[in-house]
């Protein structure tokens, strides 16, 4: 009896040494160097989940040495390709804590911000005429500080530029989402609603296109609410700034023939 349950033991043990050597890392003794050359080739493919695995064990394995730094943003751009948005922004965090002098602390800024941007929209989703105004704000609000950590802290940075870029086209894109809440309290009668959220687009992005709008809402919730000195100073001010606005003329209507906030041409 024992000797039949030692030899079920024994045989149960040797399958479980035979499925890890089967299951055995082929990139164990890899060269870092080989290791790294393999993951770019898998991300050069568009093989982003391979390329992610393959720099996870070349950023463990070269720890310490500016080889697991380059590993750890390559890995982070992997994840982030891949679609693993939480993935891609921790592995971002983890290095911009652990590398606070890194010289590719600016790209870690940038690539934070690029994970936070949503390119497939606005300019890049024209045909479809979506913007970013319509998504999750928080998440541009997140892009927008990393980009400005990454202007502020590396203004020479040759990610600078594009970063600023992106800046501007955050900033109008918060500009005309208050600007979507407001005009939704005006439709349903809220005019103090309406009227606060118009003004706040005026105090946060007094600079963007959506404020002629942010005005026009203003002088109208003001009319409803019986505040003719208000109502007159909205309208004053959409006129100085906007001479030949077409919500003055047109109203609402005007935002079905507009351009997008973001065409430039």
């Amino acid at each position: 009896m024992w000797t039949r349950l030692a030899a079920m033991a024994l045989g149960l043990v040797a399958a479980a040494l035979l499925g890890a050597c089967g299951t055995k890392d082929d990139t164990s003794g890899m060269a870092t160097a080989k290791l790294y050359e393999e993951a770019r080739e898998e991300a050069s493919s568009g093989n982003w989940e391979r390329a992610s695995k393959l720099f996870e064990k070349l950023e463990a394995r070269a720890a310490g040495t500016p080889m697991a730094q380059q590993a750890a943003l390559e890995l982070a751009y992997a994840q982030h390709r891949a679609g693993e948005k939480a993935a891609a922004l921790a592995t971002i965090e983890r290095f911009i804590k652990l590398n606070p002098s890194s010289p590719g602390l600016d790209y870690a800024y940038y690539l934070q911000g690029l994970i936070n941007f949503n390119e497939n929209l606005g300019l890049l989703g024209s045909l479809a005429r979506q913007d970013m105004s319509e998504r999750d704000q928080q998440a541009s609000r997140d892009s927008y500080q990393s980009f400005r950590q990454l202007v502020t802290q590396f203004p020479a940075s040759k990610y600078a530029a594009d970063a600023t870029l992106r800046m501007n086209y955050i900033v109008n894109s918060l500009a005309q989402y208050e600007v979507h809440v407001a005009r939704y309290y005006y439709t349903r009668g809220a005019y103090v609603a309406a009227a606060n959220r118009a003004k706040n687009t005026l105090q946060e992005f007094s600079q963007a296109p959506a404020t002629e709008e942010a005005l026009y809402i203003m002088t109208l919730s003001y009319d409803k609410l019986g505040l003719p000195q208000l109502r007159d100073d909205a309208q004053r001010v959409l006129l100085q700034n906007f001479p030949e606005s077409r919500y003055v003329k047109e109203g609402f209507a005007a935002r079905a023939t507009s351009k997008p906030w973001w065409q430039v041409w």
